[in-house]
Order: C-alpha cells, then structure tokens, then sequence
C-alpha cells in the first residue's frame, strides 16, 4: 500500500524532485567520508548543505570542502534539514538502521559497504529502498578502477572464452585502525566483510551475477584457525566458490600480513581462450596495472594514476542528479551477502 503523505510531506518532495542539483548530507566524515565528501563536491553535481559527525571538530574539518553546509552532529538533524540523499560513513553496526531511517523518509542513500553485517541486514535496508522508491547505492568502490573495468569488459566481451577459474586476493599490511572494527558485534566480522566483500563483488560482477552453487573456507586469527559460530573476527581467510556457470573463484584476504609490502591487490580470470589480470603495482593502495594473457605472453590493457576512490559516490551522485527513484542492480549486494555468510557459515 503507498504511504500517505501529509501536506507538508507532498511539498518537501515536490520541492525535491524540482531541484536543479541534489542537496546532499554527509554522516560521518572521518577520512573515507571526507574523502566522499571531496569527490562529489569537486564534481559541482550537488550542493552539500549537511555535513554531521559525533566528533563536532571532525564535521568541522569536513565542512572546509563545503563552506556552506551546516556543521550538525546526528542523522536525525540532516534529516531535518531538507536534504535529497545522504552519504553514510559510520561504523558498520550502523550502516543498515541509518540506511532504512533515511530511506523511510523519502532520502536516497550511498552507504560506506558493508551495507549490513549479513545478509538479512542487506535484505532489509534492500528491501526498503525499493518499498520508498529511493535511490540506494553502497561503496563497492573497486568497480571503478580503470584496470578492474578493462578486465570485466574483455571477459563480457567474450574474447577470452568461457572462464573456468579466477583467483583474487587482497592482502593489506597494517588492518584497521578503529577498535569496533575488532569486535564481532559492531563490524560483523574480520578481513571477509571488510576486504573480502571486494573480492566477492568483483568475481561475480566480472562474469555477470552466476549462482553460486557451493562455498568452502578456511578463517584464521592471529593463526589459530577460527569456526563458524565463535564469533572471532578473523584476519586471514581462503575461499573456495563454485558456481553455477562451471567456473570456480578462489579468493583470499587478510589483515596485517607481513607480505613485505603495503598491500597485495589483485584478480585474474581464466578462459578457454586465454587470461587477463589486474595487480596493484609496487605494493600500492591506489595504482594498477591490467594485462591480458596470451599463452606465456602478456599484452597491456591499462595502466593508469588517476583517483578513483571517490568514483562510486560521484556516480551515485550523477544518478540522483537525474532520478532518485529504486535501482533494481543494488539487489546484486544480497548475493554478495549470501556468499559472505556462507563464507562464515552462518
């Protein structure tokens, strides 16, 4: 049944869905969200007339990208503040509740992944979205790497044939820098939902969302090996998937692994008519390099230094520009979720 909507609501979205540009707020802006924050304000898409953080000097620091936004501490205030989207970047134990509260109002959502700390979570924020007809997207931001892309398009191309087999890995140095990341109940798990959730993605975005027919895996912590139901959060993790196109994923992630380098990023994919991969370069965060195979030689596909960390909030941005209702592609993150679940046999 559609919602009744009291005079007052009617005109805050007529008002809304007249603007030239979205008015958009900002919860939480430590260093992912300022970085979001940055992105879209260079872009000039949106005005940001909120900007909101617990830590009040934080916001403040935030605010120097958006001069004219107001300095607000709680969801609730943006919400108030006539705002079209909101960008979150709070701890994830909040991430679905904040999502759903925003939604229910009428306000399209980018959240920081993960979007929930399983998959019912993410089937409720999901599913709310598409009850408000409200714009929702989640940070999955390596989509937007110019070497991911250049794969993913060789693999739909079909030039590499059927792909049998992919092997990702993200293995990063130092982990986490915040205390609630290491408990159970605030990020819903370790070095999976935190780096894994990108390998996951990417595998099944790569070869267009096939099932997944079976998962195996193996946890560890502190290289003690970690069982379904301790509740322990992990920090390295293998992954086997099968899925339903005969291709089977290998995945593998970390925290703190003394890899010799910053970090370890990478996927390749394997055809019937040959390979393709991308890898970070030098132990880098931020620059790729993607190659195609051919037998034992390689072929450039892309090797680029541009910025790409706050793509996926600019194009969220661009999107709501244009239309701020439902897209049906987020329903892609509920198997993303399922496959991380079963990942920690819940």
């Amino acid at each position: 049944m559609a919602a009744v909507l009291v005079s007052g609501e009617k005109a805050s979205r007529s008002k809304r869905e007249t603007r030239t540009k979205p008015r958009l707020g900002f919860l939480g802006v430590g260093w992912i969200g300022r970085n979001r924050l940055e992105a879209i304000a260079k872009t000039e898409i949106a005005e940001i007339t909120a900007v909101a953080d617990p830590v009040r000097e934080v916001a403040q620091k935030a605010s120097e990208f958006a001069p004219d936004a107001a300095v607000l501490g709680t969801l609730e205030e943006i919400l108030d503040s006539d705002v079209d989207g909101v960008v979150i970047a709070t701890p994830s134990a909040l991430h679905a509740e904040q999502s759903i509260t925003a939604l229910k109002a009428g306000i399209a959502v980018f959240c920081q992944k993960p979007l929930g700390r399983d998959a019912a979570e993410t089937r409720n924020v999901i599913r709310t979205a598409r009850d408000a007809n409200r714009l929702l997207g989640v940070d999955l931001s390596y989509r937007f790497v110019t070497e991911v892309q250049a794969v993913r398009d060789l693999i739909r191309s079909g030039k590499l044939g059927q792909i049998y087999a992919a092997d990702l890995v993200f293995h990063n140095a130092y982990g986490p820098d915040k205390a609630w990341y290491y408990k159970w109940e605030n990020s819903g798990g370790g070095c999976v939902i935190d780096l894994g959730i990108h390998l996951v993605d990417m595998a099944l975005w790569a070869l267009d969302y096939p099932k997944v027919t079976d998962v195996s895996s193996r946890l560890f912590s502190q290289g003690k090996p970690v069982s379904a139901g301790d509740r322990i959060v992990e920090d390295y993790a293998l992954a086997r998937l099968d899925l339903s196109n005969g291709a089977c994923a290998q995945i593998a992630c970390s925290w703190k692994l003394p890899a010799g380098c910053d970090a370890i990023i990478g996927g390749t994919f394997y055809g019937t008519k040959g390979g393709a991969g991308f890898r970070n370069i030098n132990g880098s965060f931020y620059q790729f390099e993607a190659e195609r195979f051919c037998g034992t030689r390689r072929e450039p596909l892309a090797r680029t230094e541009d910025p790409w960390g706050g793509r996926a909030a600019v194009h969220w941005a661009r999107h709501l520009a244009k239309n701020n209702r439902f897209d049906p592609k987020i329903t892609s993150l509920i198997q993303v979720a399922e496959t991380l679940d079963a990942i920690y046999g819940k």
